[in-house]
């Protein structure tokens, strides 16, 4: 709650009549040299990244090291910020003038900066051809708008896929979680008849989780047209609020859907109570600690998608603050940080997933190695199985995208949409008028802020 009370300040902040000119002025200072008699011939490049120390100081100290050998003249200074108070470090920095040249943030929080003009478009420095060596969906996630500037350059990735309970599957007649949403309404009545527990918990709790918001790009509706206006009040949209209202209505979903967040969906999974999950791969490795009944009886699947088989993914992303006078140079050590071996070591230690097309075919290829997990086999057969559910999260982003884009407002999107979706479950409007009062909301909020 924090972080999210400090990124509405922040926001405020720089959403006032002198944003501009703050960002213009102050975002992004110039490198800063050391100290020392010989400094002035020194440029300091200084990095931000969030929570990585102090686990991954030792890789991030060899890479940097590496860069500097490679740039003679050029120092790194390297500093890692957390989550909760990245926004208001970063806003002070900004009036202080000595914000980072290259800075690791979230989608939402860079796109914000972004549409205040406080990144650099990195197609000014970038050399030619420097998308090719990411995956291309993952690239165009770091663009403003439709054929707008490039903001970011992507880091690492999660990609969520289902872990379920083979127990409740087969009580409830099935050998495998349903693929597609349009399989789902049959499968939650199936176990909740056959089992008395649930299927799955996607919570409509409005500052918690993206994951319904995004379930409904997976069923085919559009959020938001080229004005910023809602284009969800649509016959997709409606079918999609009809889907959870009635899901929930039915009694097919645990209640707390509408007031607890994702941390629920695991509990009620730990506790057997719930057939499946959408979660990380290193989920397992949890699981076998704190549920290891439930572990015994888990097994990895693909994601939960729509007609168009698009599962989502979540980015990390680098961008240099517009002002930094030391642009070309944050580029290239961020191109450095990204390329094909360095995010590959990164992957392999922080079990994420790269974003680079030549470390991910290298991870898939080491995953796919690993032997077959064996049921009954002890830690060897748990750690197998792990590593066939990153096998299947890598293999997830063929085709993954960022299915709700970090555009300026996405957050209030989100919090719109939930609100009303709450109140068509709880019966209180129909699931239409419910819909159509969330795209008039939206669009009072979106000609207030763009006009």
């Amino acid at each position: 709650m924090a972080l999210i009370q400090s990124r509405r300040r922040f926001l405020e902040l720089l959403g006032g009549g002198s944003a501009a000119a703050l960002l213009a002025a102050g975002l992004g200072s110039c490198g800063r040299p050391g100290p020392g008699p010989d400094s002035a011939a020194v440029k300091v490049l200084n990095f931000w990244t969030l929570d990585l120390a102090p686990k991954f100081n030792g890789y991030l100290r060899e890479l940097i090291a590496a860069w500097e050998g490679q740039n003679p003249g050029l120092r790194v200074r390297w500093t890692d910020v957390p989550w909760s108070s990245v926004e208001r470090k970063l806003l002070a920095a900004v009036f202080a003038r000595t914000a980072p040249d290259l800075v690791n943030l979230n989608p939402p929080f860079a796109a914000n900066l972004a549409s205040k003009g406080g990144l650099l478009d990195l197609s000014e420095v970038l050399p030619a051809g420097a998308a090719d060596a990411y995956l291309p969906a993952i690239w165009e996630a770091g663009r403003q708008g439709q054929g707008g500037q490039q903001f970011a350059i992507p880091w690492y990735l999660t990609a969520r896929i289902t872990m379920a309970n083979r127990r409740l599957l087969e009580r409830a007649g099935y050998s495998a979680p349903p693929a597609s949403w349009d399989q789902v309404p049959a499968y939650a009545e199936a176990v909740r008849r056959r089992t008395g527990r649930y299927a799955l918990f996607v919570t409509v709790v409005p500052d918690d989780s993206a994951e319904l918001l995004e379930t409904l790009v997976q069923m085919g509706v559009k959020l938001l047209d080229g004005e910023q206006r809602a284009a969800f009040d649509s016959p997709a949209g409606r079918r999609a609020f009809a889907f959870w209202s009635d899901l929930y209505r039915r009694g097919l979903l645990p209640r707390e859907v509408v007031s607890q967040g994702y941390r629920r969906a695991i509990e009620l999974y730990q506790s057997g109570d719930l057939a499946q999950v959408a979660t990380g791969p290193d989920f397992l490795r949890n699981l076998q600690t704190n549920a290891p009944g439930i572990a015994a009886v888990t097994a990895p699947f693909a994601p939960l998608t729509g007609a168009s088989g698009e599962a989502n993914v979540a980015v990390m992303n680098l961008v240099v603050p517009k002002q930094s006078a030391l642009a070309a140079e944050a580029a290239r050590f961020a191109l450095f940080l990204t390329n094909g071996p360095n995010q590959l070591a990164f992957a392999e230690q922080a079990r994420v997933l790269p974003s680079n097309r030549q470390a991910l075919q290298q991870l898939e290829a080491s995953l796919a190695t690993a032997p077959a997990p064996a049921p009954g086999a002890g830690s060897g057969a748990q750690e197998a199985l792990v590593q066939r559910a990153r096998l299947l999260s890598a293999q997830t982003l063929r085709q993954a995208r960022v299915l709700v884009p970090a555009s300026p407002g996405v957050k209030r999107l989100q919090a719109i949409v939930y609100t009303q979706l709450q109140r068509a479950m709880l019966g209180q409007v129909g699931s239409d008028a419910a819909l159509t009062a969330a795209a008039d909301e939206w669009n009072r909020y979106s000609r207030a802020r763009w006009g």
